[in-house]
């Protein structure tokens, strides 16, 4: 009998007890990953061209354009990247799924702020707090998203694959990090040049759309 129950115990210990699988929490996060990208081509309306051309609408459209560029790269690269996460995991735990469910809030939240900055860029009023409010959401954004990634590469590596090295671990956290000084800065900037703070929200997408590859 005791034998039995030292069996089961030191089976426990290997095949520790099951929870959410990663398969489910990726596949839900995917899912509003999915509904938050394509919310934002609802800001992109048909102009009605009254007493002017198409193409003269158009161009005074350009905002939404713009920020929906911006946003679509945005939410995509962090999708890239949420998988990259995800695949580093063997397991999940509860904080796992508790900080998953706040970056897919934050995510959830840029449709409305992608439309909010396209709507008041160019108006004089309203500008500079829609701006700050677009930046500040990839800030919040970045910073749940950081939060994941120092959990599970530098807080819990025991739900990592074995093959993760600690110095991959390390390089990928300082690159998470990298876009919370930028976001900081075109939050800051929003009272000062709406502009200038879709610039800088422009600048992070592009520079995480660049590969990022582990040296050997």
């Amino acid at each position: 009998m005791s034998g039995d129950i030292a069996g089961e115990a030191a089976a426990g210990e290997r095949h520790p007890p099951a929870g959410m699988s990663k398969a489910r929490l990726e596949a839900f996060s995917d899912g509003v990953i999915a509904i938050a990208i394509t919310l934002l081509v609802l800001d992109l309306r048909i102009p009605h061209v009254g007493g002017r051309s198409l193409g003269h609408k158009l161009g005074e459209q350009w905002p939404s354009f713009a920020a929906y560029v911006i946003s679509f790269l945005t939410i995509g690269i962090i999708w890239i990247n949420h998988h990259a996460a995800l695949r580093r995991l063997r397991l999940v735990d509860h904080s796992v799924l508790i900080l998953n469910l706040l970056l897919l809030l934050t995510i959830g939240i840029l449709p409305w702020s992608t439309a909010l900055v396209a709507e008041y860029l160019r108006q004089s009023s309203g500008q500079h707090l829609a701006a700050g409010v677009y930046a500040g959401s990839f800030l919040l954004m970045s910073v749940v998203f950081y939060a994941l990634q120092h959990h599970t590469l530098l807080r819990r590596e025991h739900l990592l694959h074995d093959d993760v090295r600690a110095s991959d671990r390390a390089r990928i956290a300082r690159r998470a990090s990298g876009g919370l000084a930028p976001y900081v800065l075109a939050s800051a900037l929003a009272p000062v040049s709406a502009y200038a703070t879709l610039a800088i929200c422009g600048a992070v997408a592009v520079y995480y759309a660049i590969p990022f590859t582990l040296e050997e």
